[in-house]
């Protein structure tokens, strides 16, 4: 008896198995998917292309940069031209299979890639030297299609990032970045780097480790501790000036300078925390390198392999907390109260949501610190130099004029526009006061589709 259900359940087993199978090879089948790697595609999620009309194609991309690390994305095509430029957008964490810009620009005559990174989802572990490693080989990959002209579409943190890659990619080795801040490979004067011929920046910030200091909360006093607060940096204090909408909030002079000295000072124990962790991580990675390493006793032997091989993790709390949200003028635009995912950031600062929560200390240093980050868009942008065009909602709740205006006035190229998509919000739904008729996210897909036609072929 208890043989024959051991068949059945091998029956139904294998039954299952062979089911799936089917179902994955006509996913590929029908996907188009192309491996120019020698690793198996990366596996898009179920939802990650469009449902086309019939005047555009699709193909499913895996890449395998120069590290030996894979990507994927989805190329989409005009059917009946072959176009002679190609758009490439990658955001640090984001899936952009499906950008929104996508379809406008390919049904105008563009092509257009949206490449997914190695980190694709996994903010815990992002180190953009190496993000840099995957647009190279898109760039490459698109060249190597026959496209002549290659622009990069840096959205939100992809801005940062495309002008980081930018900026490298017009570097002459040695001068490039030779490490990750963490002293970690890659270096990068050893790849080749293949520069964009125009840069598209979307909703772009400052930068997501200077982006980070500015949304900090500085009144928090123990990193182990969500709710531990120094009430005299809490700017949702209501001896601080804070009030519940429809009430509005207005911070003095004096607690603005007080906090942004404060939310600096947190930044730096972070970065310090971080270089803290890799140390003891590394110390242990060298004793395990010493000659007399295996003359040990075994006790002592496991115990430092241990630490070698265990990354301590930082856990940061607390991210919703720029004065800006609340206090209407400091640097004033047509936004309404509120950060980028809602109105209400007194509580989405003590959510699960904020990012980073939980991060690797190699990866904040390269992704998230303010101090170490090599991706800090001000620095990248003086050696821009191709055609630049800046798309920016006035209504966005976590960028502002200043530091949108700064970007431009950065940026090296004497071809440089910014263009204000005037009540769009960071996704370009009518917000404030300004909001009008609705129709900010038709302006922000006609800036970019204008701009592209005008400074490329097609």
């Amino acid at each position: 008896m208890m043989n024959r259900r051991n068949q059945t359940s091998r029956i139904v087993h294998w039954t299952f198995v062979l089911l799936f199978s089917s179902i994955a090879l006509l996913y590929i089948s029908c996907s188009g998917a192309q491996s120019t790697g020698s690793s198996p595609p990366d596996r898009p999620d179920s939802d990650s292309v469009y449902s086309l009309p019939p005047s555009i194609q699709q193909e499913v991309v895996t890449l395998r940069a120069e590290d030996g690390r894979s990507s994927w994305g989805v190329l989409y095509l005009p059917k009946d031209k072959k176009p002679q430029t190609a758009i490439l957008s990658m955001h640090p964490r984001g899936n952009q299979s499906r950008n929104s810009f996508f379809l406008p620009l390919v049904e105008a005559g563009f092509a257009a890639f949206g490449h997914n990174n190695r980190y694709l989802n996994n903010d815990r572990d992002g180190i953009h030297e190496r993000m840099l490693l995957d647009i190279a080989e898109g760039v490459r990959f698109l060249k190597s299609r026959g496209f002549e002209k290659v622009v990069l579409l840096g959205q939100s943190g992809g801005g940062s990032l495309m002008a980081f890659y930018q900026a490298q990619a017009v570097t002459t080795p040695p001068g490039r970045v030779s490490s990750t801040p963490a002293g970690d490979p890659p270096n990068l004067n050893q790849f080749d780097l293949p520069p964009g011929d125009g840069l598209l920046l979307v909703i772009p910030h400052v930068g997501e480790g200077k982006i980070l200091e500015l949304r900090i909360d500085p009144s928090v006093i123990n990193e182990g501790d969500p709710l531990s607060i120094d009430p005299s940096l809490d700017m949702y204090n209501p001896a601080n000036g804070f009030h519940l909408p429809p009430q509005g909030t207005t911070y003095s002079q004096e607690f603005i300078a007080r906090y942004r000295e404060g939310q600096k000072a947190r930044m730096a124990r972070l970065d310090s925390w971080a270089r803290d962790l890799i140390a003891e991580q590394n110390h242990y990675k060298g004793l395990m390198e010493r000659r007399d390493f295996r003359n040990l006793p075994p006790e002592q032997q496991q115990r430092i392999e241990r630490h070698a091989n265990t990354e301590g993790m930082m856990t940061i709390y607390r991210t919703w907390a720029d004065l800006r949200y609340m206090d209407l003028g400091i640097d004033p635009s047509d936004r309404t109260v509120g950060e980028n995912s809602g109105t209400t950031p007194w509580l989405a600062n003590y959510s699960r949501s904020p990012t980073p929560a939980y991060i690797s200390p190699r990866a904040f240093l390269s992704s998230r610190s303010s101090i170490s980050s090599n991706a800090v868009s001000v620095e990248n942008l003086p050696k821009v130099e191709v055609p630049l065009r800046i798309v920016q909602g006035t209504a966005h709740r976590a960028v502002y004029p200043s530091e949108t205006k700064a970007l431009l006035e950065a940026a090296g190229s004497e071809d440089k526009e910014l263009v204000w998509i005037v009540g769009g919000d960071v996704s370009f739904n009518p917000s404030g006061p300004k909001a009008g008729k609705g129709d900010q996210r038709q302006q922000s897909i006609d800036a970019a589709v204008s701009w592209m036609l005008e400074k490329f072929p097609h």
